[in-house]
């Protein structure tokens, strides 16, 4: 689900960049490129049924059979779970600026349970996991985090339909472009041959292992075993292909750690330090962020890794999840392609963290 920054637009301005909130939102994606409407706008009709049609027209104009249009949109209904679930999210509607602390979420996330099962599928699946790394460049222990943080190795992928969710956000309308996309593309996979009873996944649209949205189902699944069929619900190379895939697209950088944990002295300054960008998207994910320097720099402001480090040169971020004089990690490139797959700095850390954990001998 994303949009790609370039770090060399970055650092020509002078800093990151990116637009949701939420610590913990529901799995962000590119946006798609915009379908032109042919009918009058939402805005203009009334109810969810002839909301239905106007998704109807616009589906009609993005190409899906009409066979397709007619079997599955006129029968959806609402989900007011959905919309509950929506509103309560970080940065929603009833709850603006709830920014939870990173600690409970990071123990959740980096568990004893994710690392010992992470571990496990680790050595089990070594070799299809470097022919992965050979083929994307995407290490395997990153490719297990976002497996694991996703979906629990695959045991907890979703059950809402997505054409139901994904309908119900669109009307809802508190990003309403970018589920109408999403809708259109699911369609666009019922028109691949993927069968409506394969597409479920959470509450907020994203399926398979992966818990890619449509959009990028469409893009970027890949065959990850060579059985000439791609089948992100159920195989698990597939799965994890289709993320080195994803992270590849992102911008991914070989060879360069996502970042490390640091010890910030007391006296930093830190308004000398502060980002002076104003991020494209995911404004307030990326305003935590400091200005880039390289770890000579850091090192020169007293900045210290408290363990592993990045080379000299290797330009770095710093974030405080939780404030001044608390936990602190200097960020390279490699975790904007993280970020990029959920725009989440508590998902992005936590995802770095549990790699870390499951590589750790």
């Amino acid at each position: 689900m994303r949009l790609r920054i370039a770090f060399a637009a970055m650092t020509a301005l002078g800093s990151p960049a990116s637009a949701q909130v939420d610590p913990l939102a529901p799995l962000p994606s590119r946006a798609p490129q915009a379908i032109p409407a042919l009918v009058a706008p939402p805005s203009q009709l009334s109810g969810f049924g002839a909301y239905k049609q106007y998704l109807m027209s616009r589906a009609r104009s993005a190409g899906v059979r009409e066979a397709t249009i007619r079997s599955q949109v006129l029968s959806l209904t609402l989900n007011d779970r959905v919309i509950r679930l929506d509103r309560a999210q970080p940065g929603g509607v009833n709850n603006p600026n709830a920014i939870p602390p990173f600690a409970p979420y990071r123990r959740k996330h980096v568990s004893a349970d994710l690392i010992r099962r992470g571990k496990a599928r680790y050595s089990s699946n070594y070799y299809r996991l470097r022919d992965i790394e050979r083929r994307f460049g995407v290490e395997p222990q990153v490719l297990m985090a976002i497996y694991g943080h996703e979906t629990s190795y695959g045991a907890v992928t979703g059950g809402f339909d997505l054409l139901q969710a994904l309908a119900t956000l669109a009307y809802e309308g508190r990003r309403r472009a970018f589920f109408e996309d999403e809708f259109i593309a699911a369609l666009k996979l019922l028109d691949r041959g993927t069968p409506r009873s394969r597409l479920k996944g959470s509450w907020a649209g994203a399926t398979g292992y992966p818990q890619f949205m449509p959009t990028n189902v469409l893009r970027l699944a890949v065959d990850g075993d060579g059985d000439g069929s791609i089948n992100i619900w159920s195989n698990e190379p597939d799965g994890l292909a289709s993320i080195a895939a994803y992270l590849r697209d992102a911008g991914w950088k070989p060879d360069v750690h996502w970042g490390i944990p640091v010890r910030v002295p007391y006296g930093l300054n830190r308004a000398a330090i502060r980002t002076r960008l104003k991020a494209p998207r995911c404004e307030a994910v990326y305003a935590r962020h400091s200005q880039w320097k390289t770890m000579r720099e850091w090192r020169a402001l007293g900045v210290q890794p408290t363990g592993r480090t990045l080379p000299e040169s290797e330009m770095a971020t710093l974030i405080e999840p939780d404030g001044p004089n608390d936990t602190a990690y200097l960020l390279s490139t490699k975790y904007r392609a993280i970020l990029d797959y959920n725009c989440s700095n508590f998902y992005a850390l936590s995802v770095g963290l549990l790699a870390d954990a499951i590589a750790a001998r």
